[in-house]
C-alpha cells in the first residue's frame, strides 16, 4: 500500500545526516560552554561572599598536600630484610642449639611451661636451659637476657 507517494514501511536513506549530527555535536558543546559559564559564575559569586573561608580551606587543603607529601618522603620504610642471627657470637658464647630454641621462646614471651609444652620437655629441663642462658649472657633476669642476646644480634 503506498501513502503519499511512498511504499508503507519504507524510509529513503537520511539526506544530511552527517549535517545533522554536526549540528547536534555544535549544539552539545554550546550547552557544555553555557553550563560550564554559569559553573564559574556561580562559583565566582560563592568566593566573594565567602572569601575568608574559600580561602581557609584553600591553605588547608595546601597543608594537607604538604603534610602527606612530607609523610611520605620522611616515613618511607626501607624493605625489610629477613633476620639472620649471628652464628659466631652464639658459638663464641657457647649457646646449644636447644638453648637458643628456649632464647626464641623466651624473646617471645613465652613461660616456662608454655615452653616446656612447646619443646616436649619438663619444665625443669626449660628451668635449667634459662639458667645457664643467664650464665652464658651474664644477665640476672629474663628481659636483660633478651636485651643481650638482641644486641650481640643473637635473636631478632
Amino acid at each position: 500500500m503506498r501513502v503519499g507517494g511512498r511504499r508503507r514501511g519504507y524510509y529513503p536513506p537520511l539526506e544530511g545526516t552527517e549535517r545533522m549530527v554536526r549540528t547536534i555535536l555544535i549544539y552539545g558543546v554550546l550547552l557544555a560552554l553555557g553550563a560550564l559559564g554559569l559553573q564559574w559564575l556561580e562559583f565566582q559569586f560563592v568566593v566573594r561572599t565567602h572569601a575568608t573561608e574559600t580561602y581557609l580551606v584553600l591553605v588547608a587543603l595546601a597543608f594537607l598536600g604538604l603534610g602527606v607529601w612530607a609523610g611520605s618522603r620522611l616515613f618511607r620504610r626501607e624493605p625489610t630484610t629477613p633476620f639472620e642471627p649471628n652464628e659466631k657470637a652464639r658459638e663464641t658464647l657457647g649457646i646449644s642449639d636447644r638453648e637458643f630454641e628456649v632464647l626464641t621462646l623466651l624473646a617471645e614471651g613465652r613461660s616456662n611451661k608454655e615452653i616446656a609444652n612447646k619443646l616436649d620437655v619438663s619444665p625443669n629441663t626449660v628451668k635449667t636451659h634459662v639458667a645457664k642462658l643467664f650464665e652464658k649472657l651474664e644477665a640476672q633476669r629474663r628481659t636483660e637476657a633478651i636485651s643481650r642476646a638482641r644486641e650481640l644480634g643473637i635473636i631478632g
